[in-house]
């Protein structure tokens, strides 16, 4: 028995509600039992919470005050009236986030985020305790179909919080362990050499579930498939998260650890999107937000089937509401049922973007996210994507921000050198970064094939 897993279950939870007002467990329960809504009483559920909310944003947030005159459209038909909205874009986002919030705002209670900037230019946002508490129930419930509940221990295949001193860093993984019962690998770590101590840890460990990158994953996968380490207990699943799943990353991974993979489709500016249920299909958070699949050029809604771009309105986000928020990711929705009875939407053909992993001088394998992470504490750059030519040859191109320094570029370079060793890097300034075929930018991709 996990006792710190009971503890946190029992005790820390909680006292979280009674100390801090946190409601996870409450909102928990109010989405296990709306996931089994008829299809009628969902649609009604999520109409309130629309109207709710375009309303209080036409009359409470400057951005969306001129669109005051679609009160009575919001009223009679809140659906309607959320595509007379405009698209709204991650640059858009950062260049009027103050517009964004709400006018009578508690600015000091307001949570402070940022995405990852997977397309080179990371959102500055906040949400406040509801959006961020409405989240984790998402996935605590999605998690709860696979039998992984509250408290349950964790190994994450994560990144390092770069941003945090040793101290700070010491400070939260701590709270994560004794918590949130999380470890932590390195994503950044991963190689033949570190392979065998962290299957030790995991052994010892013996966490209930692994939780990461898909391409993370993947690559802890076939390091232990190589050096033919297994593990000595049965996991309960592996949750894959962040990048697109591919069906030859499921089955590896699936093979090693002789356990279910499951995918979870979330952002960090949009919460937790969708979960795959035990009969393969993705369940979008319906009660937390309403997805649009909208055509490339058009910017119009298509039809079931159909593969467009991703367009979230968070229905729980009063403080810094963000109505048609374009995510960037390509998907499709489904008018199919799923045999598991829930009448939760679902979401296929999820085309997001994976990060690449590179490989330094001395054959350590490098996670894309790594050159994110970096390139977010220097204010110099507005946009960027890193290309891995050769193992030797690395291609930087940057799109400068108004308030450029030199300086700052190279110390950026330095950074690069300390993980990948003394690679030779061209610096492209340029004005644009090509799309991909998808329409998003990719950050970071390696042109040659790695082997394990």
């Amino acid at each position: 028995m996990d006792l710190n897993a009971a503890v946190i279950r029992r005790i820390v939870f909680p006292l979280m509600h009674i100390v801090k007002g946190n409601n996870i467990a409450e909102y928990l329960v109010s989405l296990q039992q709306s996931q089994y809504f008829s299809k009628e009483e969902l649609h009604n559920l999520q109409k309130e919470k629309l109207k709710k909310l375009l309303l209080h944003c036409v009359k409470y947030v400057p951005a969306y005050e001129p669109y005051k005159y679609l009160i009575p459209l919001i009223n009679e038909d809140p659906f309607g009236a959320l595509s007379e909205f405009p698209i709204l874009t991650k640059q858009q986002v950062n260049k009027h986030m103050n517009d964004l919030i709400y006018i009578n705002a508690d600015r000091s209670r307001l949570i402070p985020n940022r995405t990852g900037g997977s397309t080179g230019e990371p959102v500055r946002f906040f949400i406040d305790r509801p959006t961020s508490e409405y989240s984790e129930a998402a996935r605590w419930r999605g998690l709860s179909w696979w039998d992984i509940n509250i408290g349950d221990k964790c190994l994450m295949v994560w990144g390092n919080p770069l941003e945090l001193n040793k101290r700070e860093n010491l400070i939260y993984n701590m709270k994560e362990r004794f918590l949130k019962n999380i470890i932590f690998i390195s994503a950044f770590s991963l190689n033949p050499q570190s392979i065998e101590k962290y299957s030790k840890m995991i052994n010892l460990q013996k966490p209930r579930y692994f939780y990461g990158y898909a391409s993370a994953l993947y690559l802890l996968a076939q390091l232990m498939m190589k050096k033919n380490i297994k593990l000595k207990y049965k996991l309960t699943g592996i949750v894959s998260t962040s990048e697109t799943l591919y069906d030859f990353q499921r089955e590896t991974i699936e093979k090693v650890f002789d356990c279910p993979v499951i995918n979870e489709y979330g952002a960090r500016d949009a919460g937790i999107i969708a979960y795959e249920c035990p009969c393969g299909k993705m369940h979008l958070s319906a009660e937390n937000m309403i997805v649009e699949i909208l055509d490339i050029e058009t910017k119009k809604r298509v039809g079931s089937g159909q593969t467009g771009l991703v367009v979230v309105t968070d229905l729980n986000n009063y403080s810094m509401p963000r109505i048609r928020y374009l995510l960037g990711d390509v998907a499709a929705l489904s008018e199919e049922d799923c045999n598991c009875g829930r009448s939760l939407p679902v979401i296929e053909k999820i085309e997001g973007r994976e990060d690449d992993i590179f490989i330094s001088l001395n054959g350590n394998y490098v996670h894309g996210v790594y050159f994110c992470n970096l390139a977010r504490n220097y204010s110099s750059i507005r946009q960027f994507q890193v290309i891995q030519k050769t193992r030797s040859d690395i291609l930087l191109k940057i799109i400068k921000s108004d308030n450029f320094n030199e300086s700052e570029i190279q110390s950026y370079i330095n950074e690069i050198h300390k993980i990948m060793g003394p690679v030779n890097i061209k610096v492209e300034y340029t004005d644009i970064i090509e799309p991909t075929a998808s329409g998003k930018i990719r950050y970071s991709k390696r042109e040659f094939p790695i082997s394990v």
